[in-house]
């Protein structure tokens, strides 16, 4: 799998972080890093434990690295659940849905680029 079609597996935007860093070395050393971050875990453990605060924290700082390396869905869905939890609002109806979103579009971008680096292993 070459790390375009890694983005296109992830539901990201190749070209746009092309232009952003340009340098595919250095996209794929900081999309293998995605691999390593803590802030989903966080967001998960958080969200178990009703700390509001600190899942706000773990889903901003998801949706910044997304940002950053142009993972278009998780971004969009993070970004969304951010918003929820910004400043400590009470739960939103629609609040589980934006979980279930942002946990699908983590695991996909994870598969992702989980394949992407065991083809560069093999």
């Amino acid at each position: 799998m070459t790390l375009k079609e890694c983005y296109a597996a992830l539901g990201g935007d190749y070209d746009e972080v092309m232009g952003r860093l340009r340098s595919e070395r250095l996209v794929q050393k900081f999309v293998l890093k995605f691999l390593n971050d803590g802030s989903y875990g966080l967001l998960c453990q958080s969200l178990e434990e009703g700390n509001r605060a600190e899942a706000f924290r773990a889903a901003h700082t998801i949706k910044g690295v997304c940002g950053n390396l142009a993972f278009t869905s998780l971004l969009e869905s993070s970004e969304r659940l951010t918003e929820a939890l910004r400043d400590g609002a009470p739960p939103r109806p629609d609040e589980e849905e934006m979980v279930r979103q942002v946990k699908e579009d983590y695991q996909r971008a994870y598969q992702a680029i989980q394949a992407f680096q065991e083809g560069l292993e093999g």
